[in-house]
């Protein structure tokens, strides 16, 4: 590992913490999401580096391909992170044609089919971010695909992600930079105290993560602290919601103080689980005061939070075992009453016009459904056992550019030959170099 990879990682690490002084964009959807980012690559005058779970050749795909080749071609240094679970049907000529202008392009963890299914099922890249220029950052739960926008049809998601200009850009440009530089940092013990919610302060940012090796609850220990310091009001909406035990009473207990905690999950869900899983705990929750309500206008696909609309909370981790126990995920956390405030009545506006409130005389008494509940709870509560006999490995990263060799001998045969367009067309037809490198888990 060269010098600048080790700082990038020792600085990842130790700039970790609440900044103040951010401008914070709420951006609902993939009809606010995606022309923001696609101007932005447009714009970008140096670097692009994106994370994301899913990248499909559709209307948006297409669009992100062109604006990264564009990038590319200006000169623009372009890194592409994708993960092999959630990108696997990328065929040869869609990537050749970013590698071959210069992106560089990391499948994350790919695995062969077996019998036609996928294999890769736990440990996934799950983040979706994007750096631009060491200058903004957009961080959510949107992937580049088609269906987070509306015409879609009924089957497109509702969905969040912000975009942010303050000092937390350069943390996670850093934390970027060390999950592509290929070896792990060393092993630090995992007593690191979690920083407590600061004193209010306007445009105060946290970048979070979590992973497999360090930084294990990172995400949930926030969320906890957040709702175990709320005195009037919680509000989670999360598309997958199945949390661990710990979470569970702390909005039990918030609820049994006097907080009106409020849950927004899916009604008309992408899969069934996401609506039958949670219904387990319903009664656990219903009994204790917590508000359950249904967004039923189509699938809901955010991960985001408010308490007290002040402090706030959105990224990519679902409130589930994958999210919480095996995926690599990032949230930003946001101490700020404006964006706060403005996610609140965007939330509240759901929930009013979009949801159906779930009560108890709703829950079904027979004994199978109390058996499963049963079940269901226990489960949880001893989750975080059966979720270490999985074994943690290093998944492999797969890396494709252009060669750099060929690049150079190209380069230096056309400048003798000084046939600018034959320098063009050339450059073009390089082929595409791969190595296997190791994911930093940090």
């Amino acid at each position: 590992m060269n010098a600048a990879a080790d700082r990038g990682i020792g600085q990842a690490e130790a700039g970790r913490g609440w900044k103040p002084g951010h401008k914070i964009r709420l951006l609902e959807n993939g009809e606010e999401y995606f022309p923001r980012v696609f101007e932005a690559i447009r714009a970008a005058r140096c670097e692009v580096l994106i994370e994301t779970f899913i990248l499909f050749q559709d209307k948006i795909g297409n669009e992100l391909h062109a604006a990264v080749i564009d990038a590319a071609k200006r000169g623009v240094r372009v890194e592409l992170t994708v993960d092999g679970y959630g990108s696997p049907d990328l065929d040869k000529d869609f990537i050749a044609a970013m590698t071959d202008a210069g992106v560089t392009l990391h499948i994350f963890d790919p695995k062969p089919r077996l019998l036609g299914m996928r294999t890769n099922v736990f440990r996934r890249l799950h983040r979706k971010l994007v750096v631009i220029d060491r200058e903004r950052v957009f961080v959510g739960g949107i992937n580049f695909s088609h269906d987070h926008v509306a015409d879609f049809g009924p089957a497109a998601k509702q969905d969040y992600a912000v975009e942010i200009e303050g000092p937390v850009v350069e943390d996670i440009r850093l934390f970027m930079e060390s999950a592509l530089s290929g070896k792990a940092a060393k092993r630090r013990r995992r007593s690191q105290r979690q920083q407590s919610i600061p004193v209010d302060s306007a445009g105060s940012v946290l970048f979070a993560t979590r992973d497999n090796d360090r930084h294990p609850t990172d995400i949930e220990q926030h969320y906890r602290e957040a709702i175990r310091s709320a005195r009037r009001e919680v509000i989670i909406a999360n598309a997958y919601f199945f949390p661990g035990f710990r979470l569970l009473r702390e909005l039990r207990l918030a609820a049994r103080r006097g907080v009106r905690v409020m849950l927004i999950l899916q009604g008309e869900p992408d899969m069934a689980m996401a609506k039958w899983a949670p219904r387990m705990l319903f009664g656990y929750l219903l009994k204790a005061g917590v508000e359950i309500h249904e967004y039923c206008e189509r699938p809901l696909h955010g991960k985001v939070a408010v308490v007290d609309a002040k402090w706030s909370t959105v990224g990519s981790s679902n409130l589930d075992p994958l999210s919480l126990s095996f995926n690599l995920e990032s949230n930003v956390f946001i101490l700020d009453r404006a964006f706060s405030r403005h996610l609140h009545e965007r939330l509240e506006v759901l929930m009013r016009k979009h949801c159906k409130q779930f009560k108890l005389e709703h829950i079904e008494r027979s004994n199978w459904q109390a058996f499963m509940s049963f079940l269901a709870f226990h489960f949880m509560r001893h989750f975080p056992v059966f979720a270490g006999w999985v074994p943690v490995r290093a998944p492999r990263m797969e890396t494709m550019r252009a060669n750099a060799a060929v690049v150079a001998e190209e380069g230096a045969s056309m400048a003798d030959s000084g046939d600018a367009a034959e320098n063009a067309n050339s450059m073009m037809s390089l082929p595409v170099e791969k190595r296997r490198v190791q994911e930093l888990q940090a």
